[in-house]
């Protein structure tokens, strides 16, 4: 009976190791807008173990392959800027780089712009580290007046449109108190 105990026992670390030793590639990216001002930050979250080293050698070539490296990191902040981009209304937005934090393993890099229409047909195209992960999903979260709309990017459409109707529905519901559909 001992035995079986510690067999078992054995066998959940390994699997738990197991586990946390391939978490995928997957990244998030917030976008959240403010209507009012038309502004938008974007805040892409990524995990240090997907950047370093391989992402850095990629797009950093002659830098460092590490974050503490001020010209790997210009290069990644660079690089995820050129593979994420919103358009309004067919036009694309400007998103400049505002500020990151690294902390450990996570990896945040903020970008801010200017809606001039917000949210009349924004689209989105995510393709952070597609080129390198062939397998990845980039997740976007687009929240707007406590709304958010979550889109997908993986082996679908490069653009991806931000669906409206709800953002507009729940808008209307807390100024009105009525929900319009």
């Amino acid at each position: 009976m001992k035995r079986l105990r510690l067999a078992l026992l054995s066998a959940a670390c390994l699997m738990s190791g197991s586990a946390l030793a391939h978490r995928g590639h997957d990244t998030l990216s917030v976008v959240e807008i403010d209507a009012r001002r038309g502004e938008v930050v974007v805040t892409h979250y990524l995990a240090a173990h997907d950047v370093e080293p391989g992402v850095l050698r990629h797009v950093a070539p002659d830098a460092q392959p590490s974050l503490d490296d001020a010209q790997a990191l210009a290069a990644l902040t660079g690089y995820v800027g050129e593979n994420f981009s919103l358009r309004d209304d067919g036009a694309e937005i400007a998103l400049k780089p505002d500020g990151n934090t690294l902390a450990g393993d996570n990896i945040e890099l903020r970008y801010r712009g200017h809606l001039p229409h917000p949210q009349q047909s924004l689209q989105v195209r995510a393709s952070v580290f597609a080129d390198i992960y062939p397998e990845i999903n980039n997740q976007v979260n687009v929240r707007q007046d406590g709304v958010t709309r979550t889109l997908v990017f993986g082996d679908g459409p490069e653009w991806q449109r931000v669906p409206t109707d709800d953002v507009q529905a729940a808008t209307h519901h807390r100024h009105t108190g009525h929900m319009h559909r």
